[in-house]
């Protein structure tokens, strides 16, 4: 394991935890999951299975720490590994077909909606309230979330790979 992206990851889980409490809940202690945007962009940047597994875990616990929605601690820890799962399939699967700046704010609202319909079944499901329940919990909550994480993936990705490129050592020939 690399120290550098280790460390990276650590502090978009941090951002990510900030983001997800300081965000107010919509609608019955439900909140738009930004700490979602940080775990996909902790992907993108190192996307390969053991690091999307260590930030997948990571972000499940902090979130799972941080929820107001009934049900949702459980549900966080359930959703965060298999939504950071099928993100990284569909990175690689899309990697060499589109331009970065397209992909990632495009998996990004993907994914968080992937992410949405999964947190919400669980815990629909755990506090016994599935009746007619979801959708409007997916069009308040989880839209709205997907439309916050696509603006902040477009704007602070560029900005990422900017600084990355930047801080790479040159190296003489």
């Amino acid at each position: 394991m690399n120290t550098k992206a280790l460390v990276t990851l650590s502090l978009l889980v941090g951002v990510g935890a900030v983001l997800h409490t300081v965000v107010p809940p919509i609608i019955f202690g439900v909140k738009p999951d930004m700490l979602l945007s940080m775990m996909f962009l902790g992907i993108l940047l190192f996307p390969t299975l053991k690091y999307v597994a260590i930030v997948a875990i990571v972000t499940g616990i902090v979130s799972a720490l941080t929820t107001t929605a009934p049900g949702g601690q459980i549900a966080n820890l359930i959703d965060k590994p298999i939504t950071a799962v099928i993100f990284l399939l569909l990175y690689l699967l899309l990697k060499n077909r589109l331009n970065n700046s397209i992909s990632a704010p495009l998996l990004t609202a993907v994914g968080t909606m992937i992410s949405g319909a999964i947190f919400l079944s669980i815990a629909l499901f755990i506090i016994g309230l599935m009746d007619g329940s979801f959708l409007a919990l997916f069009g308040l909550a989880v839209l709205p979330a997907a439309l916050l994480n696509t603006i902040i993936m477009a704007v602070v990705f560029p900005i990422v790979q900017r600084i990355i490129k930047r801080s790479q050592p040159l190296v003489s020939t």
